[in-house]
C-alpha cells in the first residue's frame, strides 16, 4: 500500500477523514472541518482513534471500518448480509486498492469468502453533503449469492444523543418525532414499495435539544424510491472510539437480488450531512446540494392552476375553458388537467391503464383545450398514473399477466393494482402511450401520480419479488421519456407526498407535498418538507375556502400567504370566486412572481419559538428577506413579545414592509405594536441588530392567520 495512509475530503466546512491501513480502512472523522492536515496532524488523529480494550471483550481494540462486519468484532448492523446456500455468510474483506482526488475517495475491497468485490465511493459535494455509493460484484464461485442487504454506515460521537425523524399519514405527511438515542437500534424499515407518507425522510441525530438555529447535527437520507432501511444504532461498547452509527440503504425482499459470477448490485446512493448550525444549517446543505444537481431546473417556477378540486371528474370543455380564461387573467402560467380525461374514467373505479382520450367526453380530443391554453401563453400539463391499473380496464382484461402481484390478487387499494413496469411489454406500452400523448398535444408537464402501496409485489411470470425491479423500471421510464422530450417537466405525486426523495427528484422537477390544502396543516407539512428539499420543488397550492380534506374553513389571505412559500399554484374553482377574490388572486400572483427569485434561491430559516402554535419562517438572501408570521391556534400567553428574525445580518440596516396585497390578518389586540402600525403606513428602517438580536414584538394574531413581512437592506454608500 502506497502513501498516504490517511486521506481526507473537505468542503463547505466539513471534513471526512479515512485511514487506509489495516485490512479495511476506517473512518477517523466525519464532521467539522479539521483543515488541511499535515503529516503530524494526520498521525495525531490516527493515534487518538484507538479505542480501549474492555473487560470481557476481544483482546485487541475494537475498530469501526468503512465496511463493518463481524470480522472486526462489530456486533451491530453489518455493511452486507447474504449467503451462498447457507455458506459464505461471514465476509472478511480486505482493501485491494484506492483512488483519491477531486472531492472523491474510492475504495476497492475484495472478500474471498463470498467471492464479492466491493467498490465504495465517497463524494463530498461542494455543499458539504457526502454521497456514499456502493457496488458489490460477484467475481466467481459456485451457486448464487443471495444478497440480503447492503447499507452505508458512518460513525457518530457520544454527544450525538437525540434522534429526529418523521412519520405521517395521508394528508399529514412528514410529522416530526424526537426521541433519545438509547442503546440498541432506532430502526425504520419501509415496506410500501415507495417511501410512503410515514417516510423517515431525513434521519437526524444531534446534541440533545438541537433546534432550528443551534446544535450540532448529523443527518442521512436514502435517495431511493422503493423499499428502504434507516437506522441509528448504539452498542454499549461503542463503535471503535465512536459511540454510535448512522446508516441506511435499500431494503431487499428475500430472493430479490441473487448474484451469479460477473453480476453486480449497485446500491442506492445514501446522502449524509453534518452541521453545527442546527436544522436550518442541515437544510441549507441539502438545498444547495439539490440546486447544484444537473436535473434541477433554473427556470422560474410557473404559477400553476390544477383542475382537480375545481371540477374533479366532471370534465366539461366550456367550464374548463372558462376556468382557463380566468386563470390567465389572474396571472396563472400553467394549467394542469387532472384525473378524468382518459377512456372510461368517470370515477376512480375504472379506466386506469387505458391511456387514450375519452372521446365520449372529449369528442375532438384535448385539442380545443390545449390550443386555447397555449394561445393564452400558458403551459399545458396532464395528470397520469402510469404505474397503476384498474381491473375494470381494457388493459387488465387483455393483459392480466402485466399486473404486479400473485394470480390470486389481494385486496385492492383505491380500486387499483400496480402494473408491472419490469415486464418488457407493459413497459413498452406505457412508454409508447406517454410518448404519443406528449407529442400529439405538445404537453409541457406531467403530474405523475402513484396511489397505492406495493403489497405482494411479485412478478406473475417469474414469481420473484418485484419492488426493486419496479423502481428501476420507473427510473428508466422517466429517463427515456425525458430523453425523447427534453423540455418536459414532471411532478412526483403519490397520494400527495408519499414519494418525496432525492432518487425520484433526480428525474422529476417537483413533488406534491400533500393532498391536503388546509393551510393550518400545510404550514407544518411545508415546514418539514423543506428540511430536505428547497421550496421551489415543493408544490403548494391555494384550495377552496372549505378544505376538501379537513372541512376546515379558512380566510383567503391565510391560504394565499401559506402557498407563497413553495412552487405556488391554485386548486380552487375560480369560476365560483367573487370579483374581490379574483382581485386578491391577481395581486397574489403578482406578488409571487415578484418574490419567487428570492423564495426559490435564498436560505430557508425557521425561528425557534416556545409556543408550538406560532410559526415564524422565511427565506433570506444577502440583500432581502421575506418572513411569514403565522398563528395556528390561540396560545396561553397574552402576547408573543420580542421575536428574533433569523438569518439577518446584525450589522446592516433593513427597510421593513408589511405586504398587504393579499389582505391583512385579523388581530387579537386592541392596538398593534407601534412599529407595526408605522410599517403599515410605509417602509420602516430598523437596524439589523434590533431585528436579529433583540427581536420585534410581533402582533397578536387570531388563530389561522398569517402576516407577510418584506425586508431589504439599506444601501448607505
Amino acid at each position: 500500500m502506497s502513501s498516504p495512509t490517511v486521506v481526507g475530503l473537505r468542503a463547505a466546512g466539513t471534513s471526512f477523514v479515512v485511514e487506509l491501513g489495516r485490512p479495511v480502512p476506517r473512518v477517523l472523522h466525519w464532521g467539522a472541518d479539521l483543515g488541511d492536515l499535515s503529516e503530524v496532524d494526520a498521525e495525531a488523529l490516527r493515534l487518538t482513534s484507538g479505542a480501549a480494550v474492555l473487560n470481557n471483550a476481544p483482546d485487541v481494540p475494537r475498530a469501526f471500518s468503512v465496511w463493518p462486519t463481524e470480522a472486526e468484532t462489530w456486533s451491530g448492523t453489518p455493511a452486507v448480509a447474504g449467503h451462498v446456500d447457507g455458506r459464505a455468510a461471514v465476509p472478511r474483506p480486505v482493501l485491494r486498492d484506492f483512488s483519491h482526488g477531486d472531492g472523491t475517495l474510492t475504495l476497492r475491497l475484495a472478500d474471498a469468502a463470498s467471492g464479492l468485490d466491493v467498490e465504495l465511493t465517497y463524494r463530498l459535494t461542494p455543499s458539504g453533503v457526502l454521497e456514499v455509493a456502493t457496488t458489490v460484484t460477484r467475481q466467481g464461485g459456485e451457486g448464487l449469492y443471495d444478497l440480503a442487504g447492503v447499507v452505508a454506515v458512518l460513525p457518530l460521537p457520544r454527544r450525538a444523543a437525540e434522534v429526529l425523524d418523521f412519520t405521517g399519514k395521508w394528508c399529514r405527511e412528514r410529522s416530526p418525532q424526537r426521541t433519545p438515542l438509547a442503546f440498541g437500534g432506532h430502526v425504520r424499515e419501509v415496506r410500501r414499495g415507495k417511501p410512503g407518507a410515514d417516510s423517515p425522510y431525513l434521519l437526524t441525530v444531534g446534541e440533545p435539544g438541537f433546534s432550528f438555529a443551534g446544535g450540532e447535527v448529523w443527518g442521512t437520507h436514502v435517495a431511493w424510491s422503493g423499499d428502504q432501511k434507516w437506522f441509528a444504532e448504539q452498542l454499549p461498547e461503542g463503535a471503535g472510539v465512536h459511540a454510535s452509527v448512522l446508516g441506511g440503504g435499500e431494503l431487499l425482499r428475500p430472493g430479490e437480488v441473487r448474484l451469479a459470477a460477473g453480476e453486480s448490485y449497485a446500491a442506492p446512493v445514501v446522502c449524509f450531512a453534518w452541521s453545527d448550525a442546527g436544522l436550518d444549517g442541515l437544510a441549507a446543505r441539502f438545498h444547495a446540494y439539490h440546486r447544484a444537481r444537473a436535473t434541477h431546473t433554473g427556470k422560474p417556477r410557473p404559477l400553476t392552476l390544477n383542475t382537480w378540486e375545481a371540477v374533479y371528474f366532471e370534465h366539461d370543455l366550456d367550464r374548463l375553458l372558462e376556468l382557463t380564461e380566468l386563470g390567465a387573467k389572474v396571472g396563472v402560467e400553467r394549467l394542469v388537467l387532472d384525473d378524468g380525461w382518459f377512456r372510461g374514467r368517470r370515477d376512480d373505479t375504472a379506466g386506469l391503464g387505458d391511456w387514450t382520450v375519452d372521446r365520449s367526453v372529449w369528442p375532438k380530443g384535448l385539442t380545443p383545450l390545449v390550443e386555447r391554453v397555449h394561445a393564452l401563453g400558458l403551459e399545458f400539463g396532464l395528470w397520469f398514473e402510469p404505474e397503476m391499473v384498474n381491473l375494470d380496464s381494457d388493459l387488465a382484461r387483455e393483459h392480466p399477466s402485466w399486473i404486479l402481484g400473485p394470480d390470486e390478487l389481494g385486496a385492492p387499494s383505491r380500486n387499483q393494482y400496480a402494473l408491472n413496469l419490469a415486464n418488457p411489454e407493459a413497459y413498452a406500452y406505457l412508454l409508447s402511450s406517454l410518448d404519443a400523448l406528449v407529442g400529439e398535444y405538445g404537453i409541457d408537464y406531467l403530474k405523475w401520480d402513484h396511489n397505492r402501496e406495493l403489497h405482494e409485489a411479485y412478478d406473475r411470470v417469474t414469481g420473484h419479488a418485484g419492488v426493486r425491479a419496479q423502481t428501476l423500471a420507473l427510473y428508466r421510464l422517466l429517463d427515456e421519456l425525458r430523453e425523447r422530450h427534453p423540455l418536459l417537466e414532471i411532478e412526483s405525486c403519490a397520494s400527495g407526498g408519499g414519494r418525496v426523495d432525492l432518487g425520484i427528484l433526480g428525474r422529476t422537477d417537483r413533488v406534491w407535498a400533500s393532498d391536503c390544502l388546509d393551510p393550518l396543516e400545510r404550514q407544518a407539512i411545508q415546514r418539514w418538507t423543506a428540511q430536505l428539499i428547497p421550496p421551489e420543488v415543493i408544490g403548494s397550492h391555494v384550495g377552496a375556502e372549505r378544505s376538501h380534506t379537513t372541512a376546515r374553513v379558512t380566510d383567503l389571505s391565510f391560504r394565499l400567504v401559506t402557498a407563497l412559500f413553495g412552487h405556488a399554484g391554485i386548486e380552487a374553482d375560480l369560476t365560483r370566486s367573487s370579483p374581490a377574490e379574483l382581485a386578491a388572486f391577481s395581486a397574489w400572483a403578482e406578488l409571487y412572481q415578484e418574490l419567487r427569485p428570492l423564495l426559490h434561491s435564498g436560505r430557508v430559516v425557521r425561528a425557534d419559538l416556545p409556543d408550538a402554535d406560532a410559526y415564524l419562517h422565511g427565506v433570506v438572501s444577502e440583500r432581502r428577506a421575506v418572513f411569514c408570521w403565522a398563528r395556528l391556534a390561540t396560545g396561553a400567553a397574552g402576547q408573543p413579545g420580542r421575536v428574533r428574525l433569523p438569518g439577518l445580518d446584525a450589522s446592516r440596516t433593513y427597510r421593513v414592509r408589511v405586504r398587504t396585497e393579499v389582505g391583512l390578518p385579523s388581530l387579537r389586540e386592541v392596538a398593534a405594536p407601534e412599529w407595526f402600525t408605522r410599517a403599515l403606513a410605509g417602509p420602516l428602517e430598523l437596524p439589523g441588530v434590533v431585528l436579529a438580536s433583540a427581536g420585534l414584538p410581533m402582533p397578536v394574531l387570531d388563530p389561522a392567520q398569517a402576516l407577510l413581512l418584506d425586508l431589504s437592506t439599506v444601501d448607505r454608500s
